[in-house]
């Protein structure tokens, strides 16, 4: 069941583009939803001052938004000082929902979202993406169809105006297809973003999933903090590059940020699921951990050990000397991947999420320590390298961002108020 859920993280910010006084219609009915979704924006005198329009035509474009039902007005925002108080501006919770999957290897986190990135509903659920992709889209399609019919039942949106999916692998965001990822076998090619748009009758969004979580956290910082590197150990190693300006970086092909196929010195005996040797993904992701822990010790979890980074990540909040110490050793062979990356990114801000991450200080302490240690004065004397401010919802809050930003798109915005008039 889809559960409701409130929801304390800091409000992401939208990119908002630059107005011009001869901008009308979906630029600037853009610009104002997106200001008011990244609660930037609260009243009518916050808008003009920034978005530097004529407060007529503010006004104007304003109550267009507000005759459609997308933009509610009411309450009250507390000013400092004397004078009548200022009418609160929001997006209207009916008028439209954005559905997320971050997929992972064993777990997928299905969320819905207003257009305010406000979370309507979460769920976690249990599946295997190598049982190949229709039986996992067969699995989210109905879980989420439960949750939007809950949604519907409470008088919110019956189907999602956007669906952003995070896959575990490298994607072609332009496509909507897995390329070869290495630990989904059968997903080479598969049409996710066409099957699903099929299924829920809304644009479908395919990305990898430290994309998301990448985005999610830079939107969720100060702007300063950027550029970002996000950098995920779990069953893989990846990474997703945030620009100064706040955008993610895919590269030519989407291949950005593909990191844990890095070749490391000392392990050329070591064959990675790409099929080539030595990656660092092979070395020193948490499935790699988990597989040394259980040749190391059997007896942990039955007859094959830790089975994945969940098993892990419990040893090592439980203090198991073998999990600590295998994590100390992974962090070390992380953080001179993570010392090259300094030097080629020169990022203003280093991120280290998943689930051994949030289960103890010692990946992120030796990772930094080892950065430190081998990157040059000039690349690190400014360089913040921390966990996640967001932790396990990252990826669902870079999702909703990235569905948000659609929907107020100057195209998609001009649909909505066509269909909520």
């Amino acid at each position: 069941m889809g559960a409701q859920t409130t929801d304390p993280r800091p409000i992401p910010r939208l990119s908002v583009a630059g107005l011009r006084p001869q901008n009308t219609g979906g630029p600037v009915h853009s610009s104002l939803a997106r200001l008011i979704a990244s609660g930037l924006a609260d009243s009518r005198a916050d808008l003009v001052k920034a978005t530097g329009l004529a407060r007529s035509t503010v006004a104007r474009h304003l109550d267009t938004m507000i005759d459609a039902g997308v933009v509610t007005e009411g309450g009250t925002v507390a000013r400092p000082g004397r004078g009548r108080p200022a009418l609160r501006l929001t997006l209207n919770p009916r008028s439209g929902v954005v559905a997320v999957a971050d997929v992972g290897a064993h777990s997928a986190r299905l969320a819905l979202a207003d257009l305010s990135q406000n979370l309507v509903a979460q769920e976690e659920v249990a599946l295997d993406v190598a049982r190949g992709p229709e039986a996992t889209l067969d699995l989210l399609t109905e879980r989420l169809r439960g949750m939007l019919a809950e949604s519907a039942a409470s008088g919110g949106a019956d189907r999602p105006s956007a669906f952003v999916v995070g896959l575990p692998g490298p994607v072609d965001a332009r496509a909507g297809t897995p390329v070869r990822p290495p630990i989904m076998p059968g997903w080479d090619g598969f049409p996710v973003g066409r099957t699903l748009t099929e299924r829920f009758g809304c644009r479908t969004f395919v990305d990898n999933d430290v994309n998301l979580m990448a985005l999610g956290e830079a939107r969720a910082l100060p702007e300063g903090e950027a550029p970002l590197l996000f950098i995920k150990i779990g069953t893989g190693i990846g990474g997703g590059l945030i620009s100064a300006s706040g955008e993610l970086h895919r590269g030519a092909e989407g291949a950005a940020g593909d990191i844990g196929h890095l070749r490391v010195p000392g392990a050329d005996d070591t064959v990675c699921s790409c099929g080539n040797i030595g990656c660092v993904e092979a070395v020193a992701s948490a499935a790699a951990m988990a597989a040394r822990l259980g040749r190391e010790d059997p007896g942990l979890a039955g007859q094959d050990g830790p089975r994945g980074a969940a098993d892990l990540a419990r040893l090592v909040r439980d203090g198991h000397p073998g999990a600590v110490r295998v994590v100390r050793e992974a962090a070390v062979t992380i953080g001179e991947v993570v010392a090259l990356l300094v030097h080629v990114y020169n990022p203003a801000r280093i991120v280290i999420g998943g689930a051994i991450a949030a289960a103890s200080d010692d990946l992120l302490a030796r990772i930094r320590g080892v950065v430190y240690r081998r990157a040059l004065p000039l690349a690190t004397r400014r360089l913040s390298l921390t966990g996640s401010v967001l932790g396990m919802s990252a990826g669902v809050v870079g999702g909703t961002v990235v569905g948000v930003e659609h929907v107020l798109s100057p195209e998609g915005i001009g649909d909505l108020l066509a269909h909520s008039a």
